[in-house]
C-alpha cells in the first residue's frame, strides 16, 4: 500500500514524500528543510533517503541542509557535479543500476530536460507495487509493465500556451524551451496510452504551470482517457 503526500510542487519548490508502510523517502528537495519537517509533523527521522531529479533549485534547493541532518540523497553524476556540493550523504547512482532503499527497489532511467543529467525514477516494493516518478522532462523513451501509480509532470496545456503567446500573455520564447524541457498534457496522454495501466490505482499529475494549465481541465481529461483515479496536488 503505497501512500503519496505532496509537500511542494511547481516552479517555486518540489517535494514529495511517499512510504509502502515501512520504508518511507522524499522524491526531490526543493524547499527548506524547515518548510519539509512542518509539512511532515516533524517526523523526518524515519525517511530512508531523498531522490533527487536534477540540479534545478526547485528540485535540490535543501540537498547541504538535508545531507547535514543525515539523510542520505541520491542523484545521477551529472547533477551531482551540477549542483558541485561534496558531502558524505550525496551518493551517485547509475543509469539503468538499481539500488536498495530499505523495501524499495529503485531503478534511476534517463530523462530529457535542459540540464546536465536528469533522471526518472522506478520503484518496486516487496509487496509488487510499482510507482514511477518523471518530472521535467519533454518525453519518457521507456514502456513500464506493472505500475500501480504514476508521479508526472503535466506542465502546460499546448493549446492554452499558444493561446496565452497570441495574447501577449506568455513571450514566444518560452515555448521554445517548455517544448525542449517539459511534459506537455498532450505527451503525458500519449505516454499513459502506450503504456500498460492496468493495475494503476493512482495517477499523480505534477508540476503544473500557473500560467499555462488548467487543472480541472488536465485532471477531467486524464481521468477520461484512463479511467483511473488522477489527483492533481
Amino acid at each position: 500500500m503505497i501512500e503519496i503526500k505532496t509537500l511542494a510542487t511547481g516552479s517555486t519548490g518540489n517535494c514529495y514524500w511517499i512510504t509502502d508502510g515501512i520504508t518511507p523517502l522524499l522524491l526531490e528537495c526543493g524547499i527548506s528543510f524547515k518548510n519539509i519537517q512542518k509539512a511532515l509533523n516533524f517526523k523526518t527521522s524515519d525517511i530512508a533517503g531523498v531522490l533527487v531529479t536534477h540540479e534545478h533549485k526547485d528540485h535540490c534547493k535543501a540537498v547541504s541542509e538535508v545531507a547535514d541532518r543525515g539523510l542520505n540523497i541520491y542523484l545521477s553524476p551529472g547533477t551531482k557535479e551540477a549542483i558541485g556540493i561534496n558531502h558524505h550523504r550525496i551518493k551517485v547512482v547509475e543509469n539503468k543500476k538499481q539500488f536498495k532503499l530499505g523495501t524499495w527497489t529503485i531503478l534511476p532511467f534517463d530523462v530529457q530536460h535542459d540540464v546536465s543529467e536528469p533522471f526518472g525514477f522506478l520503484l518496486a516494493n516487496e509487496a509488487g507495487d510499482k510507482l514511477l516518478f518523471a518530472t521535467d522532462t519533454y518525453y519518457v523513451r521507456y514502456k513500464f509493465q506493472g505500475l500501480t501509480h504514476i508521479m508526472v509532470e503535466a506542465n502546460y496545456s499546448t493549446e492554452i500556451l499558444n493561446e496565452n503567446i497570441m495574447t501577449g500573455r506568455v513571450h514566444d520564447g518560452m515555448k521554445r524551451r517548455l517544448v525542449k524541457s517539459h511534459f506537455s498534457l498532450e505527451n503525458v496522454l500519449e505516454f499513459l496510452k502506450v503504456n500498460d495501466l492496468s493495475k494503476v490505482q493512482e495517477i499523480h499529475l505534477l508540476h503544473l504551470s500557473d500560467t499555462n494549465s488548467d487543472e480541472a481541465v488536465f485532471k477531467k481529461v486524464v481521468q477520461e482517457q484512463t479511467g483511473k483515479l488522477v489527483y492533481v496536488p
